[in-house]
C-alpha cells in the first residue's frame, strides 16, 4: 500500500515535528478519508533540543527520519508548517505533494491543484486540534501535551506577536486533556529546555532554527531563542560569526541574520555579518548596528515581525 508522508521543514521545531504526528493521529481515526490510510509522520533531520526534551519528558518514539530517497513513486507527501519550496526536504517531488497545513505566508506554486490548510493563528499545531475537533476527534493524552508544548513554543508562553485567542483557547483545552494543571511551569521548563545550546557547536547553534526566504536575495534567518542572551552576545560572539560565514558559504545564501531573542526580557538581538547584512538590517528595523550588533527590541516573531521587515527593506 501507498504511504502518505506527513513532515515538516528542515531543521524541525517542536511544532513541526508535532503538527506531523497529530495529523497521523487525526489520519488514523479517519481511515477512510482519501490519503488518510497510511499516513506516516517523518522528519527531514535530527530533533532539536527542546523537542528531545519533550520527548524524553513524555516517553515519545521520534518519527523516523528520511531522505526524499525513501519516497517511491506511488507515495504522496503532506507538508506541515512550511510551504516554501526553500524550507522544503530536498529531493521532494511536488507533483506528490497532496496537501499542506500551515500558518505561515504561502509562497507557493504547482503543476496541479492541491488541498490547503492555512490559519493566521500562532502554531500549525493549534491549526490540527482545530481539524481534530471538526471531525469529533479527541487527541490521546500524550498528543495533547505535546501540542500544547508546540503552541507555547512557538508563540513564546502566549508573548509573541503571532498569538492569537484560538492559540490561548485551545491551549487551555489541550492543558486539561493532557492533565497539566500548571501551564506556565511546563512553558518554564520548554523555555530552559530551548535555551540548553551546551551540546551545540558554533555551526549547529547558526543553523539550529533556521529558514531561508526568497525575498530577491536568498536569505537565511536563524533564530535562537534563549534566556542567556547577554552571555551568548559576550563569550560566543566571535565564534558565532565565524561560523556564521561558514554556513552562509556552505548554504549558498546571500544574506544571513541571526536572531537572539530573550524570552523572558522579551528582546531581540540581530547578530550581523557583513555590511550587507548590516545596510538591510538598518533599513529593517532603524538604529545603527554597533559591534555587529543590532537591538530591534521587543520583536519576537520571525513570522510576524523580523522576517517581513527584512522582506520590505529588500523591495
Amino acid at each position: 500500500m501507498p504511504t502518505t508522508y506527513i513532515i515538516g521543514h528542515q531543521k524541525p521545531d517542536t511544532d513541526a515535528v508535532v503538527a506531523a504526528m497529530a495529523l497521523a493521529e487525526l489520519h488514523e481515526n479517519t481511515p477512510t478519508q482519501p490519503d488518510h490510510a497510511n499516513s506516516v509522520p517523518v522528519i527531514a533531520d535530527p530533533l532539536n533540543p527542546e523537542t528531545t526534551f519533550l520527548f524524553e519528558k513524555f516517553g515519545v518514539t521520534a518519527p523516523r527520519q528520511i531522505t526524499a530517497a525513501d519516497i517511491t513513486a506511488e507515495d504522496k507527501v503532506i507538508l506541515v508548517d512550511h510551504n516554501e519550496e526553500s524550507q522544503r526536504m530536498t529531493g521532494i517531488n511536488p507533483d506528490q505533494i497532496v496537501n499542506i497545513v500551515d500558518h505561515h505566508k504561502a509562497n507557493i506554486n504547482f503543476n496541479a491543484p492541491i488541498c490547503l490548510v492555512f490559519r493566521p493563528w500562532g502554531s500549525t499545531s493549534t491549526i490540527m486540534y482545530h481539524m481534530m475537533k471538526t471531525k469529533n476527534v479527541t487527541p490521546s493524552k500524550t498528543i495533547a501535551a505535546l501540542m500544547l508544548a508546540a503552541i507555547l513554543s512557538d508563540t513564546v508562553g502566549f508573548k509573541s506577536a503571532t498569538t492569537t485567542p484560538k492559540d490561548k483557547e485551545y491551549g487551555e483545552e489541550l492543558a486539561k486533556i493532557a492533565e497539566i494543571s500548571d501551564v506556565e511551569a511546563f512553558t518554564l521548563e520548554i523555555f530552559k529546555a530551548k535555551s540548553d545550546v551546551s551540546a551545540l557547536s558554533d555551526e549547529e547553534i547558526v543553523k539550529n532554527d533556521f529558514k531561508v526566504f526568497e525575498f530577491g536575495k536568498k536569505t537565511m534567518i536563524d533564530q535562537l531563542e534563549t534566556v542567556e542572551q547577554d552571555m551568548i552576545l559576550t563569550e560566543k560572539k566571535a565564534s558565532l560569526l565565524a561560523a556564521m560565514q561558514s554556513v552562509k558559504a556552505e548554504l549558498g545564501v546571500e544574506l544571513l541574520f541571526v536572531a537572539i531573542t530573550d524570552i523572558l526580557k522579551v528582546n531581540t538581538k540581530l547578530l550581523i555579518l557583513g555590511n550587507a547584512e548590516a545596510q538591510v538590517a538598518q533599513d529593517a528595523f532603524g538604529g545603527t548596528v554597533t559591534d555587529n550588533i543590532l537591538d530591534i527590541g521587543p520583536k519576537m516573531s520571525r513570522k510576524k515581525e523580523i522576517a517581513p521587515a527584512i522582506e520590505k527593506a529588500l523591495a
